[in-house]
């Protein structure tokens, strides 16, 4: 005496639909509260390079290509630089011109900017030499 079930031949999709409901509903809630602060640089304008050099007091450093720093032809090492900037920011005032190697690395410009930005540079404009 054996009975004869049917076999089960469809599946239930009813639970999986909820869960993508509940995780599409979590994602639109929290997406806009994920702010991510990015970097504020400005672009510099084509300007001539004399009447740079006459109305403005910007701190130029020089990345170069094995990832050194140079303020005025010095060389600053890396762990003395924002201490180096922090003590001349003030004869700075309108802000930072990093002038870079085409091979300098990514990390060595953000670590610049890091130590402008902690030192009260808020004006800082990148350009490749």
């Amino acid at each position: 005496m054996s009975r004869n079930r049917g076999e089960f031949n469809e599946i239930n999709i009813t639970p999986l639909t909820d869960i993508f409901l509940v995780l599409l509903i979590i994602m639109m809630v929290i997406a806009p509260l994920l702010d991510q602060q990015g970097l504020n640089l400005t672009v510099p304008e084509n300007v001539a390079e004399e009447q740079v050099k006459q109305d403005t007091k910007i701190l130029t450093v020089n990345v170069t290509a094995d990832n050194k720093y140079y303020i005025g032809g010095e060389e600053i090492p890396a762990n003395e630089l924002e201490n180096y900037i922090k003590q001349n920011v003030s004869n700075y005032p309108d802000g930072m011109m990093i002038e870079t190697d085409g091979e300098a690395t990514h990390g060595a410009v953000v670590k610049l900017m890091d130590s402008a930005r902690n030192s009260g540079i808020t004006s800082i404009s990148v350009s490749q030499v």
